[in-house]
């Protein structure tokens, strides 16, 4: 397994993963949002630097929600306004 340190440019978070390979630029990856749910997100970019110890390379990605994949649970511009879970009261 390879340590990569996952920098989010969405949440602005970081944070070190394990995967079995370093995804490439473009490639896609699920990834636990701030919510608690699974996400898509794309590998914007690819990077090493040499760790202090020894001749180790240290591999960094950028990854960024993939564009659509939050646009299902928001409502579209004006919905939220237009529909309401409680009826209109009688009078």
């Amino acid at each position: 397994m390879i340590e990569v340190e996952v920098q989010n440019e969405t949440y602005q978070t970081q944070q070190v993963l394990r995967f079995a390979v370093v995804p490439r630029i473009g490639e896609g990856v699920r990834l636990l949002d701030p919510n608690g749910f699974w996400t898509s997100f794309d590998v914007v970019d690819v990077w090493y630097q040499k760790a202090q110890f020894g001749d180790v390379w240290i591999p960094y990605i950028h990854v960024r929600q993939t564009p659509g994949e939050g646009a299902a649970a928001e409502p579209p511009n004006g919905a939220a306004d237009a529909v309401s879970i409680f009826p209109a009261p009688v009078n």
